[in-house]
């Protein structure tokens, strides 16, 4: 019998989040687990309080429509079958756990930078992710990578 039988992976796109493809691929191997990748945008009203004076729906549609491509090519680097790719707008830990409600998950697998002092205490997503969860939540230490150079 299986710990985990659905895992969903949060990632946020970064460079960083190729560190947590190795882990939840690692689990879902070892599981024989059902695997669900999820990112979360956060509207662009979210920003500036709801009270922009402009029309900001073709951008809020760009930035969708790279999401998609971006979680795309991230599932197609797991290695592993992904069973849904979900590109989800609103705030991030509330998406999070709705989506692993409705999708039943047993293992939610988070990035965490390992913040100290108040930064950790002030609430990172990880730690929104854990305090709200109706599963198990793993978050994964991920280690800052330089950006490439640009010539």
């Amino acid at each position: 019998m299986s710990i985990y039988n659905v895992i969903l992976v949060a990632v946020d796109l970064s460079s960083e989040a190729q560190q947590l493809a190795s882990k939840a691929r690692e689990l879902a191997h070892a599981n024989n687990a059902t695997l669900h990748l999820v990112h979360v945008i956060e509207p662009l009203s979210f920003a500036y309080g709801g009270d922009v004076p402009m029309d900001l729906s073709s951008i809020q549609d760009q930035l969708d429509e790279h999401a998609h491509n971006k979680l795309a090519h991230f599932g197609e680097r797991m290695d592993y079958p992904i069973s849904g790719q979900h590109v989800v707008s609103g705030h991030t830990e509330t998406e999070i756990h709705r989506l692993a409600d409705s999708l039943n998950v047993d293992l939610i697998v988070v990035g965490s930078h390992g913040r100290h002092g108040l930064a950790l205490l002030l609430g990172s997503t990880a730690n929104g992710v854990l305090h709200g969860a109706h599963c198990d939540v793993l978050a994964v230490r991920v280690h800052e990578t330089e950006a490439p150079d640009s010539e």
